[in-house]
């Protein structure tokens, strides 16, 4: 907001010192443009445009992170996915090849009691020993 006020503060600035320079009545009559009005309101006009303007670019910059962030989001979502994916052939092949009978087999069951299923305890034993 510092550069609108300093916008405005310029443009007030330029208008008090534009002053209006006597001219003969010829050149008055040759000249049918009437000369823009330069008020407080046209002042105040262009101010709420340049605001709107900036309000406008700054609603743009967030939805364009919002939709980064979700992006990234998605991107990690995936990642973790995959990496489940892959943990969980990795502990089915562990699974294949652990001996019941031996002393790491026979721990894992314990512990596999406290899971839903012995590939979860074996997904969850495998990241870990990670």
């Amino acid at each position: 907001m510092d550069s609108l006020d300093k916008l405005l503060a310029q443009l007030e600035t330029e208008y008090k010192e534009v002053q209006p320079q006597p001219q003969s009545k010829s050149a008055i009559a040759k000249s049918f443009i009437p000369p823009l009005p330069k008020s407080a309101s046209f002042v105040d006009k262009l101010l709420a445009e340049v605001q709107a303007d900036f309000a406008q670019e700054d609603a743009a910059i967030e939805l364009k992170r919002q939709q980064e962030l979700e992006q990234e989001k998605v991107r990690q979502e995936q990642l973790k996915a995959k990496q489940l994916e892959a943990l969980k052939v990795q502990a089915k092949e562990w699974l294949a090849k652990v001996d019941p009978l031996s002393s790491e087999g026979l721990w894992f069951e314990r512990f596999a009691e406290s899971y839903p299923s012995k590939l979860e305890a074996a997904i969850e034993y495998l990241k870990s020993s990670e």
